[in-house]
């Protein structure tokens, strides 16, 4: 499978999965600690305590080339397109717009993202996770509606580095019942969930991830892009 770092389509006992070796993984300069893999597992951890079903099942385990990362394979409908490119200016019901630019060819033109809740979840989750890549080939079409989130390498840092085309919520307010779902991930952060992500992460970023949850709460709006870090990931496709 085409990616920068090593990465497998195989099968387990019948099912098929992602499989992507830490020996594998390129260093990245500003994610010095753990690994590629970890931080996924993470990912994972903190989706099942939201109870949205962001990320596939994941997990780390021995294969052909070492200990990796193992996530099931989720087959997306063709059809759908939950983050897309259309004529600049232009936007189709239930979308919502992000940016305008150019395409490969210079035309101008806006990428937009669909209104549903299977993606403002995803959402609000990069925001827990401080997702540093939320492309829109991350993001998983189902034919039943749901999404799920996919690569989550480059997550869990200490610093801002939310990088993501789901900007279209900026300044929205969050349900409620989303508010307390990450309150409560927030409080395990501190409890059992912490001392499971202890295996993947170190105790700052945990404590850091705990602290975003708090002032997500408090804020209970969709953040905003800040400081020089680049808002959108490139390519965000």
């Amino acid at each position: 499978m085409p990616a920068s770092n090593a990465t497998f389509l195989g099968e387990i006992d019948g099912a098929k999965v992602v499989y992507k070796p830490v020996s594998g993984e390129r260093p990245l300069w500003d994610f010095p600690d753990g690994t590629l893999a970890d931080r996924e597992v993470a990912a994972y951890l903190v989706s099942e305590e939201l109870g949205w079903d962001v990320v596939p099942p994941t997990w780390l385990r021995e294969g052909p080339h070492g200990l990796g990362m193992v996530q099931l394979w989720r087959e997306p409908d063709p059809d759908q397109e939950a983050v897309t490119l259309v004529h600049e200016g232009e936007l189709p019901p239930g979308y919502l717009h992000v940016f305008d630019g150019v395409d490969g060819r210079d035309l101008p033109v806006s990428l937009v993202h669909e209104d549903t809740e299977p993606l403002r979840r995803m959402a609000v989750f990069d925001v827990v996770v401080n997702n540093a890549d939320r492309k829109g080939g991350h993001v998983l079409e189902m034919t039943d509606g749901h999404r799920h989130g996919v690569d989550h390498g480059i997550t869990f840092h200490v610093e801002h580095k939310l990088r993501t085309v789901l900007w279209g919520w900026l300044g929205y307010a969050i349900p409620s019942e989303d508010l307390e779902e990450v309150l409560r991930v927030g409080q395990a952060l501190a409890g059992p969930l912490g001392d499971t992500l202890s295996a993947h992460l170190t105790d700052l970023e945990i404590e850091t991830a705990a602290t975003r949850c708090r002032r997500l709460v408090e804020r209970a709006v969709m953040p905003a892009p800040r400081g020089s870090y680049p808002a959108i990931p490139w390519p965000p496709f």
